[in-house]
């Protein structure tokens, strides 16, 4: 410690490396959402992530490692502002908490010594094709909003016992083959609450030593009106995946091939790190109407985790969201 003390301040502060303050630049702004599903009015980004990055597409904030980022959380009304920020070009990257994807101002911004850059009103188009119809979660990108089980008590960490991050315990996957030993998750719409009966990760089940299958999910529901003609839309935000393949169906489990398929996705490892969420993804997955039923038919979408070779393989979902067709309401 005595080192440290005599060491103060440390020469890095002191280097041509590190800009000082009257070096660098600040920019601010407000964002705005623009939903016409949910307001008529421009919505204010309240809580909103707003940052800076190197230039890029969507989202490659996530991915970029050898860039500087500078970030801040917009106020109630939208309002952000971004300071010492080292001299650069970047993009303007957000996300809002209660809207789905990624916010990216196609402007490029050249950060200079002592700018003040004010951005105006900014605007954000989240993916949206129709109504929403029925939905399951928050989105956030996170799971923590999902059932999260009580742990294993041989692996019990006291520090997290009555802890608001209940996921910060040891060996949660393995619950799942002990709520489901035989059947996957059924959700049904309009009963079902994802605060207990949406497990917060799909994770693989074992069914020996070393030895594990992949799941399939289930989520129940009802159309009072079906367009035959029109296009659905199924999105799928998901928090974190790791190593795993997400597939879809609609009404037939056993279809081939199914109706998506994500590939194999994920490297984030936040099931066996005790995370809750990692790098973000969203799917947009067209539901051909004459696939659907209406009525009191009910109607299924599988979502099949297909890879099984792990117990830590699953995938964290944000938010899933059913959108009717464009501009009609079913």
């Amino acid at each position: 410690m005595n080192i440290e003390v005599q060491s103060w301040p440390y020469s890095f502060a002191t280097s041509q490396d590190f800009p000082k303050s009257d070096q660098r630049g600040q920019v601010s702004g407000r964002l705005l959402v623009k939903d016409r599903y949910v307001s008529e009015e421009f919505i204010p980004a309240n809580g909103a992530y707003v940052g800076l990055a190197l230039p890029g597409d969507i989202g490659s904030w996530q991915r970029e490692c050898k860039g500087y980022q500078f970030w801040t959380k917009a106020d109630q009304e939208g309002y952000f502002s971004i300071t010492n920020v080292r001299a650069g070009n970047y993009n303007i990257y957000a996300s809002v908490p209660g809207f789905i994807g990624d916010y990216r101002c196609d402007v490029n911004i050249n950060i200079t010594a002592g700018c003040r850059i004010h951005m105006g009103d900014l605007v954000y188009e989240p993916p949206r094709d129709g109504p929403t119809l029925w939905e399951i979660g928050f989105p956030d990108r996170s799971a923590a909003e999902f059932y999260v089980p009580d742990p294993n008590p041989m692996y019990i960490n006291k520090l997290y016992v009555n802890h608001p991050d209940r996921y910060r315990q040891y060996g949660l996957w393995e619950r799942y083959t002990e709520l489901y030993p035989c059947d996957d998750l059924l959700y049904t719409i309009g009963t079902s609450d994802y605060k207990k009966d949406w497990f917060f990760a799909q994770v693989t089940r074992k069914i020996g030593n070393d030895t594990y299958n992949g799941t399939t999910w289930q989520i129940k529901f009802t159309l009072d009106n079906t367009d035959k003609s029109g296009t659905f839309k199924l999105r799928l935000a998901l928090a974190s995946a790791h190593n795993s393949e997400l597939q879809v169906r609609v009404n037939d489990a056993d279809a081939n091939p199914p109706l998506f398929s994500s590939g194999v996705i994920g490297r984030d490892n936040a099931i066996a790190r005790h995370g809750i969420h990692g790098l973000y993804w969203l799917f947009s997955v067209d539901v051909p109407g004459d696939q659907l039923a209406q009525g009191d038919n009910i109607n299924t979408i599988y979502l099949t985790q297909a890879r099984n070779n792990s117990p830590f393989v699953g995938i964290m979902y944000d938010y899933v969201r059913f959108e009717g067709p464009p501009a009609h309401t079913l």
